[in-house]
């Protein structure tokens, strides 16, 4: 088993977030779906809330956030002091929040990012290690 992910999403997030579902579950990881299912309009705080709560707990190490743009469900997310949340466009930035901020839940724009693109990404962040040195200390200066 690769490890534990939870997932979360807000209605704009839904079909990327099946999709990259189906993936880590392919790639052996347990995934724990915080919701939402259905393209009912939702708030995307309380989906962000929810994935906070469940890494928190320990339910998880890691997470998936996805709304319409990644804005706003990265913000909400990025409230919660445990939680450093990295909105990714690329490959580039997939590993480089890992490396140099070891964020612990990639968020992706479900309206705006590709899905081959986001696969890439999503691989390249739970592949990745954080470097530690350095970067550490930049991080020990976030509360």
């Amino acid at each position: 088993m690769a490890g534990k992910i939870v997932i979360a999403n807000d209605h704009g997030g839904l079909e990327l977030k099946l999709i990259l579902k189906a993936d880590l579950i392919h790639m052996g990881y347990e995934v724990l779906d915080l919701g939402c299912d259905d393209e009912t309009s939702v708030d995307y705080p309380d989906y962000a809330l929810k994935l906070s709560s469940a890494i928190k707990d320990k339910k998880a190490d890691t997470g998936l956030l996805i709304c319409g743009s990644g804005i706003g469900i990265s913000i909400a997310a990025n409230r919660h002091f445990h939680i450093r949340a990295a909105l990714v466009h690329d490959a580039l930035t997939a590993r480089l929040c890992r490396e140099h901020n070891d964020a612990n839940v990639i968020v992706f724009g479900g309206r705006t990012i590709g899905v081959e693109v986001a696969r890439d990404c999503l691989k390249i962040f739970l592949n990745t290690d954080f470097e530690g040195g350095r970067h550490q200390g930049r991080l020990d200066k976030i509360p």
